[in-house]
């Protein structure tokens, strides 16, 4: 098993951003650390378009966990092909 290496940083945040990472991270179930690594992760990920943008913007489909563990406990859970089967079916009807 590899050890991740972190590396410690300071950041300082107005007493309004504290509060937003703070609910960020109750909403999300995680850590605050793991709160700006998922906020990081964002900013870098290719903006997401066409048929996914939806499912997204719906919160169906989430990003990818960055750490192992379970999803947010408020966050809907699905398979893709569970999603796309009922796409195949609205589409169908």
């Amino acid at each position: 098993m590899t050890k991740r290496v972190r590396e410690p940083i300071q950041v300082y945040l107005t007493a309004k951003e504290r509060t937003e990472l703070d609910e960020a991270a109750r909403e999300l179930g995680v850590s605050r650390s793991e709160t700006l690594r998922r906020g990081i992760e964002a900013v870098r990920r290719p903006r997401i378009s066409g048929v996914f943008r939806k499912l997204v913007d719906e919160s169906l489909l989430t990003p990818p966990l960055i750490r192992s563990g379970g999803p947010p406990p408020s966050a809907p859970v699905t398979t893709l092909e569970t999603v796309m089967c009922e796409l195949d079916a609205d589409r169908a009807e």
